[in-house]
């Protein structure tokens, strides 16, 4: 167990906090594999000289971006104090330790919202940092209401990246749009469009922080979807992930871009589709479950897929998908949260959101924690969380 530091004298100041976390916000979109972070140095005086958040992967972090901020600006560095959303990284990866980078520049104090579950810092970026004399005060340890408040919207942001260090899965959202009455699409199968333009850029949105949006065989096949993030501005796509168990994804599909990895889930072996598919810039992954190994029809295992999402450096899995896998992957209990947008429209007759059910019972239901419930353009965007779930 790391030696604990007594808290600091200088309390860090509201406004020192919520820089840090717009700076992490700013990464949102590019950082993927790494987590979102943000750095303010602030003097001795109280005045902020340097700030900076994370950069694509393979580019500087938070904690360097904010030192070549205050060197520009014509700033001296030394007894400055680091306020940050995340301990910093100890070890060489595809960029320096940003402990030392601190160490080297003179700063003395570092105040950090949370420790790093990477196994590969995981309290050592702490501990160099005290060892060359640097006083460390991390938030989630701490009796102060702002400081724990800061430390869990940082993690919030970083949820993903949390959950694929501690529980070796991805962070999986399920994003439904349906009828205030529940459904998705008529029984002719019309869907477009039940919410309005401001939900869909919405949408499109929360695809853009994902590493991967996953959907079904039946989803491309009906709707022959492109997938990926449209009308607003992100330097990355998400790879596209496809549970196709017999193979049967046209390789002329409108989903295949340039640079934009697709990756295909199958359960039985398909020599010449695979070879076409693989032409057109897709993986195929062979992941058969266990029971249904021998079965006429073997379906993808979807717990083992998302296993091997996280081993392929996914934190956040957004879905979009029909009824039937939404249901496989609820029943499974691999959903962790629901973005649902529901349209000021009454329906009646047409597709669900899932085949859940039916149950007998009501204590069998998939209980839920209310996040968040906000309008977006006409309709409602509902966040919900199934109970239990962050608490890693």
């Amino acid at each position: 167990m790391l030696p604990q530091t007594p808290p600091l004298s200088n309390r860090p100041a509201p406004d020192y906090l919520a820089q840090t976390l717009l700076q992490a916000q700013a990464a949102l979109l590019r950082s993927n594999p790494n987590p979102r972070v943000g750095c303010v140095l602030v003097n001795r005086e109280g005045e902020v000289i340097g700030q900076g958040s994370t950069q694509r992967a393979g580019g500087p972090h938070a904690e360097v971006m904010a030192l070549r901020d205050a060197q520009a600006l014509g700033h001296a560095t030394a007894g400055a104090t680091a306020y940050v959303t995340l301990e910093p990284c100890s070890h060489h990866g595809r960029t320096g330790p940003c402990c030392d980078a601190l160490i080297d520049a003179g700063v003395t104090h570092v105040v950090a919202a949370l420790p790093d579950p990477n196994p590969l810092v995981a309290g050592q970026g702490f501990a160099r940092l005290r060892a060359a004399g640097v006083a460390v005060e991390v938030a989630n340890d701490s009796a102060d209401p702002a400081l724990r408040a800061w430390a869990a919207a940082a993690r919030a942001l970083n949820i993903g990246f949390f959950s694929r260090m501690l529980r070796r899965t991805p962070w999986v959202r399920l994003k439904t749009a349906a009828s205030v009455d529940g459904v998705t699409a008529l029984p002719n199968g019309q869907s477009q469009w039940i919410t309005g333009e401001a939900a869909r850029a919405d949408g499109h949105a929360w695809r853009a922080r994902a590493c991967a949006v996953l959907t079904g065989i039946g989803t491309v096949l009906q709707d022959q979807p492109r997938l990926d993030v449209r009308g607003i501005e992100t330097p990355r796509q998400p790879a596209l992930v496809i549970v196709d168990s017999d193979l049967q994804t046209p390789p002329d599909a409108r989903l295949f871009a340039p640079q934009r990895p697709v990756l295909i889930y199958a359960a039985t072996q398909h020599a010449a589709r695979q070879a076409a598919l693989e032409r057109s810039g897709a993986t195929v992954v062979y992941l058969p479950g266990a029971a249904a190994a021998e079965a006429a029809s073997p379906k993808v295992d979807l717990a083992a897929m998302l296993r091997d999402l996280a081993l392929r450096d996914m934190n956040e899995v957004h879905i979009e998908a029909g009824h039937k896998l939404n249901g496989s992957l609820l029943r499974a209990g691999l959903v962790d949260e629901l973005l649902v947008y529901l349209a000021p429209l009454w329906l009646g007759t047409g597709a669900s959101m899932s085949n859940w059910g039916p149950l007998t019972n009501l204590a069998d239901g998939l209980a839920l924690e209310f996040q968040s419930a906000e309008m977006v353009g006409t309709d409602l965007r509902v966040l919900a969380r199934v109970a239990g779930r962050g608490v890693f």
